[in-house]
C-alpha cells in the first residue's frame, strides 16, 4: 500500500515546540484533510512530509520507505507548500519547462497539456509575473501533477481561485483519487473537506486528531 505514515513526530524550532507527538497514517487512494487555525502546524508537517524538515522526534514513511533516515527527498510526490514560486520573467511554459528538464520525467511536447488542464492558455506567453494570484495557482497545481506522482500534498491548493477555477481543481482531484493517489490537502474553506475528503484531521497548537472518516 502506498500510504504516508506518520509515527509520533515532534519538531522542535529554537526552542518552540511546532509538532507535538503526531501520527496518522494517510492512505492510498484516498483524499485526507488537514484542519485548523494559521500556526497550528500544518505547514510544518506537509515540509517534513515532503523532507524539507527532519523531525527532532519520530518518523515518517512513504511507501515503507523512511527517507529522513536516508537523508533523500521522497520519490513521486508533487505538491504545493505556501505560496508557488516562478520565476517572473518566463512564461507559464518557460517555468514549467525548467522544472521539468531537473528530473527529465516530462517531455517538452507534454507540457502544454498539463497547462492546458489546469485551464492556463498553453500557448500564451504572458510572464507569470503578470499572473493573478490565482493563475499562479493553477500553474502550481500544473506543476504538482505534471511529473504524474503517486502522492500529492496541498497545502491551502485553493487559494486565490475564483469559482470556476475551485471546480476545475476539485474534479482533478477526485479524479486522481479514482487513479489510487494517495492525496493530503489543508484548506480553510469547510465545503472544500467535506466534499473531497475521506478522513479529515483536526491540528491545535502542534497536535493533531481524526475528527471524521468514511
Amino acid at each position: 500500500m502506498k500510504n504516508i505514515v506518520v509515527d509520533n513526530v515532534g519538531l522542535s524550532i529554537r526552542g518552540a515546540s511546532i509538532l507535538d507527538g503526531v501520527s496518522a497514517t494517510f492512505q492510498e487512494g484516498m483524499i485526507s484533510g488537514i484542519v485548523g487555525r494559521n500556526g497550528s502546524g500544518k505547514s510544518m508537517l506537509f515540509k517534513c512530509i515532503c523532507g524539507f524538515i527532519t523531525p527532532t522526534t519520530g518518523k515518517i514513511t512513504i511507501n515503507n520507505f523512511d527517507y529522513h533516515k536516508q537523508g533523500k527527498f521522497p520519490n513521486s510526490v508533487g505538491f504545493i507548500i505556501e505560496a508557488p514560486g516562478f520565476l517572473p520573467d518566463c512564461s507559464a511554459y518557460e517555468n514549467l519547462l525548467r522544472l521539468a528538464c531537473i528530473n527529465g520525467k516530462v517531455k517538452p511536447d507534454q507540457i502544454q497539456a498539463w497547462i492546458t488542464l489546469v485551464g492556463l492558455d498553453s500557448n500564451s506567453k504572458k510572464k507569470v509575473g503578470k499572473f493573478s494570484l490565482g493563475m499562479k495557482q493553477r500553474l502550481g497545481i500544473a506543476q504538482a501533477i505534471m511529473e504524474n506522482p503517486d502522492y500529492l500534498i496541498l497545502d491551502e491548493p485553493f487559494n486565490g481561485l475564483d469559482k470556476d477555477g475551485v471546480e476545475d481543481i476539485r474534479k482533478l482531484l477526485i479524479e486522481y483519487k479514482k487513479r489510487g493517489k494517495t492525496i493530503l490537502l489543508s484548506s480553510h474553506n469547510p465545503l472544500d473537506i467535506s466534499m473531497l475528503c475521506d478522513a479529515v484531521y483536526e491540528m491545535d497548537r502542534g497536535r493533531m486528531v481524526k475528527v471524521e472518516s468514511r
